[in-house]
Formats: structure tokens, sequence, C-alpha cells
């Protein structure tokens, strides 16, 4: 009996001793979760891009100091793509996938666009306003967008956490400059120019949408789409002549435009918790 348990006692010893020389295998590592990316709250960036514009217009020639239409004109339009530059600022609210947002921006432009119009004997400079012509001349107007701004709700999907889908709409008002040169020669060959300019601002709409990503905390950039439509703008320019009688004109012109622009945003909310 005593050998025996002197035994056991030895075996325990021994595998006691076996057991501490084995290596210990290590924890398996904790899992690495993805980061969640925060869309809510206030934000603020920059933007630029470059817009393609046509203005359509129609116009008339009227006296003054009775009214009464001389030359009407009607149709046509002109181009009026540029660069442009501005900043935004808005508001997200985020629930689960869906991204909702209010949107305020701010443009400068370098939009305009020019058409001249030939005008028969007469008709542009009436002999009965101005002097007999020796030829008809011709009318030169120009639009201008020195800058525009925008107000619009945002509706976005996240098709994955940091990067948004969304469509956007809105108010949209500016300011346009309607200019116009009237050039001729009197029977004697005398050139007679009149020149008038007008500014106005206009609201409109717009409708777009855009691509929107995270790229780092608190920082994204984006690829907008934008079309405007800032309706028909009616302006009323009177001319002094050489003569001294003024001369006026009646233009309608309607802006539209299509926009596209990339962009950068500070997020005040944390980026990714």
């Amino acid at each position: 009996m005593r050998v025996m348990l002197g035994s056991i006692a030895a075996l325990a010893m021994i595998t006691s001793a076996f057991a501490a020389d084995l290596p210990i295998k290590a924890p398996p590592p904790a899992p690495v979760m993805a980061p969640v990316w925060n869309w809510n709250g206030f934000y603020i960036g920059v933007n630029g891009g470059y817009s393609w514009g046509h203005s359509s217009r129609d116009l008339n020639f009227f006296n003054p100091l009775n009214g009464v239409t001389l030359a009407t004109g009607t149709g046509g339009g002109r181009d009026m793509n540029g660069g442009l530059f501005g900043g935004q600022i808005g508001y997200n609210w985020q629930m689960s996938n869906w991204v909702f947002g209010l949107e305020a921006d701010a443009q400068w432009t370098g939009q305009k666009g020019n058409t001249t119009v030939l005008c028969p004997v007469g008709g542009c400079f009436p002999a009965a306003t101005i002097a007999p012509l020796a030829s008809g001349g011709s009318a030169t107007l120009q639009d201008k967008l020195d800058w525009f701004a925008t107000f619009r709700g945002r509706l976005g999907f996240t098709v994955t956490p940091n990067v948004l889908l969304y469509a956007t709409g809105g108010a949209a008002w500016g300011e346009v400059e309607t200019s116009l040169a009237l050039t001729a020669l009197t029977a004697t060959g005398i050139p007679v120019t009149a020149i008038g300019s007008t500014k106005t601002d206009r609201f409109g709409w717009t409708i777009g949408g855009g691509i929107e990503a995270m790229f780092a905390a608190n920082w994204s950039a984006k690829i907008e789409y934008l079309y405007i439509d800032m309706g028909s703008i009616s302006n009323s320019v009177v001319m002094p002549t050489a003569s001294g009688i003024p001369l006026g004109a009646n233009v309608t012109s309607r802006i539209t435009d299509n926009i596209i622009r990339a962009g950068i945003n500070y997020h005040f909310s944390a980026g990714p918790y």
C-alpha cells in the first residue's frame, strides 16, 4: 500500500511539472468593430464648378414719351456659360440609413451671354425718333448672372455607412444684369449709339441630386448637380440718344441653368464613433 501511494504521489508531481512546461495558448483577439459614421448635426463648406445656362428673350422698342411700340423682335436666345464658386451651410438629421437635411448656399458666377440682332432700316432707330438712317444698324443684348443663392431640402440614403446618395430641391434667387446697346449710321454717316442697363433680383426654383462621402473624421466631399429656373425677368430700359430724344426697350428674359459642382464639408459632430 505504501508503495502504491508513493507511486501515485510521484506520478502527480511528474504530471504537474510537465503541465507547467506546456505553452499557454493566447486568447482569441477581440473582434474589430467597423466604425459607425454619424451624419447628424451642423456642417459648413466650400464648393466650385461650372454652369451651362441659357437665356431666351423677347424684346421690343418703344417711345418712352408716349409708350408707342416702335419695333418688335421675339424668339432667339443665348448661352450663359461660366464658372462659379461659393459656400454652403446646413444641418442633417439621421434615422437609420435615411438622412434628412436643410442647406443654404451662395454663389458668385461669371455667367454671361450676348445676342446681336440686325435691325431693318428705321427698325431700331425710327426716323421720327432720331434721324433718317443710312443703315438699319444692330441691337446687342447681354444678360449676366452676377450671383445666385439657394435654400433647399435634402433627402438621402446611406448606401454604405460613409456614402450618401441624395436628392435636393427648393428655392433659388439671384441678380441678373441686362444691358442693351444699339448702333446705326445716320443718312450723313454719323454713328448713333444708345446704351442702357438695369439689374433685377429674381426668385425661382431648383432641383437636383448628388453623392457625398465621409473620407475622414468630420470631413466629407460631394459632387452635385442642380437645375435652376429663374423664371421670366422683365426689364424696361430707357436710353438717351444723340438727338436727346430717349429710346425705350422692353426686354423679357427667361434664365435656366445646369450646374455641376464639387464641394468639401466640415461636420461639427464627430465622424466615426
